[in-house]
């Protein structure tokens, strides 16, 4: 089931570079455009990229498993492994992508991808049968795998396609602050609005590097959560920006809103001590 599964992986990535709205112009803030020195080359390479992911995808889905197939997909996930290297040593704030829509900079997570689509390659080379003619007599194996599969996916996406799932899930299970109205009545953009007229966002706003990624509540807190980069002891590396603020304040009640603020290191999770 190797070879379905990369199709998969490799298909959704094809597609958001080759059909993204947002390719284009978030092409500009990637590593690629430092490497090739300008922001349409950089476009231009990433829709072919995506067309040959597009290709490889195809390929994988109509032709039985062999070294040619699972050889290329080998090459591109040895490739996105380097070009994911040069993007962390030498622009450690910029975004790789690898996925459109993420501007967040290079994280564990886009090193994780890389590999799973070289180990998949390996996977394709050494596999013995198609899947369409193996999946039908191990049905439960062939389940197994792809709800592995897609738990895989959803912990690797990048952080905006981690959201509609978060959402599904708190409607099927119920929001963690149920009895509060007064919390839920608050939208997103107002906390966002209170957040950036305080003086903790101030502080911290030179770390930060992105657009809001990803917010949910918990406790009474509304947590909003934004990429970095923090520069301290002479080396800059990719972090998480945390902000904390009462999920039920908007700017109409409060003019300076109590904020907590935490700088996590977007590879370990762990705290990062900030000097103000």
């Amino acid at each position: 089931m190797a070879a379905p599964l990369l199709a998969g992986v490799l298909g959704t990535a094809g597609a958001g570079k080759l059909f993204g709205r947002r390719a284009g112009t978030s092409a500009s803030r990637t590593a690629l455009a430092r490497l090739v020195r300008g922001g349409h080359r950089a476009a231009r390479a990433l829709r072919g990229l995506g067309a040959l992911e597009l290709l490889l995808c195809a390929a994988l889905l109509a032709l039985p498993p062999s070294a040619a197939t699972g050889g290329a997909a080998i090459a591109l996930g040895a490739g996105f492994l380097g070009y994911l290297g040069y993007a962390r040593y030498t622009a450690p704030g910029s975004s790789c992508g690898c996925t459109a829509g993420d501007d967040g900079p290079v994280g564990g997570r886009a090193f994780a991808r890389a590999a799973v689509v070289l180990v998949g390659g390996v996977a394709v080379t050494l596999a013995g049968h198609p899947w369409w003619a193996t999946a039908p007599r191990q049905p439960a194996a062939t389940a197994g795998a792809v709800l592995a599969a897609v738990a895989g996916a959803l912990v690797l996406a990048p952080d905006h396609r981690r959201q509609p799932w978060r959402t599904l899930r708190l409607r099927l299970t119920g929001h963690p602050l149920d009895g509060t109205r007064a919390v839920t009545r608050v939208p997103v953009a107002a906390t966002v609005e209170l957040l950036e007229r305080s003086l903790a966002w101030q502080r911290a706003a030179p770390l930060v590097r992105s657009a809001l990624l990803d917010h949910w509540d918990d406790g009474g807190w509304r947590i909003l959560q934004y990429a970095g980069v923090h520069t301290g002891d002479g080396a800059a590396r990719p972090v998480m920006v945390l902000f904390a603020l009462d999920a039920a304040a908007g700017r109409d009640a409060v003019r300076e809103p109590a904020v907590r603020v935490s700088v996590l290191d977007a590879d370990t999770g762990e705290s990062v001590a900030v000097t103000a």
